[in-house]
């Protein structure tokens, strides 16, 4: 049985069946808000940094990475969210400290959140593919994200919160596409199983469409203090990343800098921070392939502010609570590793073996590796959270999503907003849905970076599912079938009505 940090007695069931009853009291404590920010730029270089298939280290800084936390009180009840510049943070130390940060504060490990932006340009906090995590970076990176918590718990003040999002499409886009059957590409195994890949739509002709929708909401949690002064917002939006150069918090980074920057000429004397969480992005990129000419002259900088002004834009035009109710739920999901089976693993001891040096340089020497690793863990524990601020709902995975994974979530929530955050609380890699492993490809190659069983996507959207439901004190929202453009357009008749299986 999953282990719930909150367990259900007879009383504690016997209390939300009142609930249903009586309207819940706003004559409680006040709710209070505190920020903080807290530079984690590493210190000693050259440092190792995650993002690619092999070991690849950094001695220059193009723009600071940081630690940014938002602590909220309200009824005796207290929860903590931050969130890092990180490719992605692992359990165990995340786990660490939370423990530390219980000790030194009222905060309880499980009301805090911490979670990764995935720049590709931040020091190795984990092991990922060919990367090792940087022994030096790790000891420093922790007593930061312990001093960012404890420096937000120390700042609450009376605060009220609200919502608000919009879509940009423009700026984010599926970048894992459908091969044509003639077009297939071979695995690292040596087997022709590549249906579907990232960026396979560079050339038109080999594909034959998206392998599933975007999601482009830019939704934003915003508090301020009860004089109308903003104390911080929290942003989130799914896509991967820009890019970027050296030491770098990519467009994460620049998005909350200048969002600051632009409070700051409106109102000197706050201390606001913006924090950018990461929506569901596993399948998402920012390039269109369906527009793409070939070129791209987009820069970083012109990405961040776009996403900046429409952040902006939505801030003054929020409507805050006063008294939202405050909860938070955990649950560990125990979750097993898809392990090689007897061929596989002789195969993979054997490229080992072979190998010439000590670190993979090639692509199967990498997941030959990957399958040893596999095979010594077997299994794994999921962490999945869920927040009540009001009638806002936040949910998170430890995984890299897919878009139609955080959709699944907004749809079916019972709460009138939903926010969705990955690579929150682990690093667990990509958790393609189980239809999505049938087409192949990168995000479903049994590693460390993708290396959770075929099931564990329904079994985490269930599971966070059901913690919004008893945060929310209702059932999830029901959702019917939809259909896209292609099935409608293929339902039109010729004398130019539409068929029966257009009709809703």
């Amino acid at each position: 049985m999953p282990a719930v940090s909150r367990g259900f007695s007879f009383s504690v069931v016997c209390l939300f069946a009142l609930a249903g009853l009586f309207p819940a009291s706003s004559q409680g404590e006040v709710l209070k808000v505190g920020a903080a920010v807290v530079d984690v730029t590493p210190e000693k270089f050259p440092v190792l940094v995650n993002g690619s298939f092999t070991p690849r280290s950094v001695s220059k800084v193009k723009t600071q990475v940081q630690a940014r936390a938002i602590v909220i009180h309200k009824d005796q009840r207290q929860i903590a969210i931050m969130v890092v510049d990180s490719c992605m943070l692992p359990q165990e130390l995340l786990d660490d400290v939370k423990q530390r940060v219980a000790q030194q504060t009222s905060l309880k490990p499980d009301q805090i959140c911490i979670s990764a932006t995935h720049t590709h340009t931040a020091p190795a906090a984990a092991r990922a593919l060919g990367t090792d995590l940087d022994f030096d970076y790790v000891p420093f990176l922790r007593e930061k994200l312990i001093q960012v918590l404890i420096e937000a718990h120390e700042k609450v003040q009376p605060a009220e919160v609200g919502w608000s999002s919009v879509m940009v499409p423009e700026c984010t886009a599926l970048r894992r596409w459908v091969r044509r059957p003639d077009r297939m590409g071979v695995d690292p195994f040596g087997n022709l199983t590549v249906r579907a890949n990232m960026h396979a739509a560079k050339n038109l002709d080999n594909v034959t469409g998206e392998s599933g929708p975007e999601d482009p909401e830019l939704s934003m949690i915003a508090f301020r203090s009860t004089d109308g002064m903003p104390l911080a917002v929290l942003a989130n939006f799914s896509m991967h990343y820009f890019g970027d150069a050296d030491i770098s918090a990519d467009y994460f980074g620049l998005f909350c800098n200048g969002f600051q920057q632009q409070i700051a000429h409106q109102y000197p004397d706050s201390k606001f921070v913006a924090v950018m969480s990461h929506g569901c992005s596993g399948d998402i990129w920012r390039r269109d392939y369906r527009t793409w000419e070939g070129k791209d002259d987009s820069t970083i900088e012109g990405f961040a502010d776009r996403l900046q002004q429409k952040a902006l834009k939505l801030l003054s035009s929020i409507e805050y609570q006063t008294d939202p109710e405050l909860a938070m739920e955990e649950i560990r999901l125990p979750m097993k590793y898809r392990v090689p089976d007897a061929q596989n693993l002789q195969w993979a001891e054997r490229v080992l073996k072979d190998m010439e040096t000590e670190n993979p340089t090639q692509k199967f020497e990498v997941y030959a590796r990957e399958q040893i690793y596999l095979n010594r863990l077997q299994e794994t524990e999921v962490v999945v959270q869920a927040i009540r601020l009001g009638n806002i709902g936040i949910v998170t995975t430890p995984c890299e999503t897919y878009a139609l994974t955080g959709l699944k979530f907004k749809k079916q929530s019972p709460f009138e907003f939903q926010m969705v955050i990955e690579l929150a609380n682990g690093a667990l890699g990509y958790i393609p849905p189980p239809e999505q492993h049938v087409l192949g490809g990168y995000n479903t190659w049994p590693a460390r970076s993708a290396g959770l069983e075929v099931n564990a996507e329904p079994k985490i959207v269930a599971s966070g599912l059901s913690l919004l439901e008893r945060l929310a004190r209702r059932d999830r929202r029901a959702t019917g079938e939809e259909r896209g453009l292609a099935a409608k357009a293929a339902c039109v008749l010729p004398n130019g009505r539409h068929g029966r299986a257009d009709r809703r």
